[in-house]
C-alpha cells in the first residue's frame, strides 16, 4: 500500500477532490463550456483550500509527445498554474483516459502525477485515494489486456511515432466510443455488486481507512464500508458537476452550480 506524507489541515480550511471532467468530449463547444465551469469551481475552491486532488480522466484523451501536447484546455492549465504558483498544492492521479501523462504537468505546473491509489492521513483521518480503474473484481479484459498494453513503454514509444494530426484524432474517437458503450452502466447503481465498494471492503479488512475516494465510476456515491469507514465516488462533470469536500471532520459530496 503506497502512502503519501501526512497533510495538516488548519482550522477553517478544506481539501477538495474532483474527477472525470472528460475535457475534449463529446465536442469542442460543450467541452469549452465545461472547462469554463471547472475554472470557476477552482476559483471558488481556492478561497479556503489547503489542497486540491484531481482523480483522473480530467481529459477524455491525453498523450504527451516529447515536444507537443494535445491542443486546447489552456484555460484549465492556466488556472492550475495560477494556483500552484500561489502555493496551493494540486495532485493529479491518472485515469484510464489520460494515463499517458508523463512529465509536462510536473515540469510546467509543479503538479505531481500519481498512477496508483495511495493512502494519506489528512488532518486526523486516513484516506485511500485513486482513480479506480482496474480495481475490484471483474473487468478482466481491461485489467489483464488493455491496461498492460497502455502502460507498456513499447506501446507508448510506437504511438509516439505517429503524427499527432492522425494519432490524437484517432485515439479521441476510440475514447469517446468506449465511453458511449459504457454509458448505460455509468447511470446504474449495482448495490452489493459495486466493484469499487468490494475493493474497499477487501482493503478495509486489512487496514482501516476513514474514507475511500475514487472517480471512474461516473455515478456520485457515498456508501458505508464498515464501522467508521465510507466509500465516496466523486461522479463526473458531463452530467453531475459533483465533487468532494473535506472540512476536517467529514467528507461530503457537493454539486457545483456556478
Amino acid at each position: 500500500m503506497k502512502t503519501l506524507p501526512d497533510l495538516a489541515l488548519p482550522s477553517g480550511r478544506k481539501v477538495y477532490f474532483a474527477s472525470d471532467f472528460h475535457l475534449g468530449a463529446p465536442n469542442p463547444a460543450s467541452s469549452l463550456e465545461r472547462e469554463r465551469r471547472i475554472v470557476r469551481w477552482l476559483d471558488e475552491a481556492a478561497r479556503d483550500a489547503t489542497a486540491i486532488y484531481l482523480l483522473g480522466d480530467i481529459f477524455d484523451f491525453w498523450f504527451e509527445y516529447r515536444h507537443a501536447i494535445p491542443k486546447g484546455f489552456i484555460r484549465l492549465q492556466g488556472k492550475l498554474a495560477e494556483l500552484t504558483d500561489a502555493g496551493l498544492p494540486v495532485t493529479f492521479f491518472t485515469g484510464n483516459h489520460d494515463m499517458w501523462m508523463f512529465g509536462y504537468f510536473t515540469q510546467e505546473l509543479g503538479i505531481p502525477i500519481l498512477r496508483e491509489p495511495v493512502s494519506q492521513r489528512i488532518g486526523s483521518q486516513l484516506f485511500h485515494i485513486g482513480h479506480g480503474d482496474g480495481l475490484g473484481p471483474g473487468d478482466h479484459a481491461y485489467k489483464h489486456l488493455l491496461k498492460p498494453v497502455f502502460n507498456s513503454s513499447v506501446a507508448q514509444w510506437l504511438f509516439a511515432r505517429l503524427h499527432p494530426n492522425f494519432s490524437i484524432g484517432l485515439a479521441s474517437k476510440w475514447s469517446q466510443h468506449s465511453r458511449l458503450q459504457n454509458g448505460a452502466a455509468d447511470a446504474r447503481y449495482f448495490g452489493d455488486d459495486e466493484w469499487l465498494a468490494q475493493y474497499c471492503r477487501a482493503l478495509e479488512a486489512q487496514h482501516h481507512h476513514d474514507y475511500y475516494v475514487f472517480g471512474h465510476r461516473h455515478l456520485p456515491l457515498d456508501l458505508p464500508i464498515g464501522p467508521g469507514s465510507r466509500y465516496v465516488n466523486l461522479g463526473e462533470w458531463v452530467n453531475y458537476c459533483t465533487y468532494g469536500v473535506y472540512d476536517g471532520e467529514q467528507l461530503a459530496l457537493a454539486e457545483f452550480k456556478g
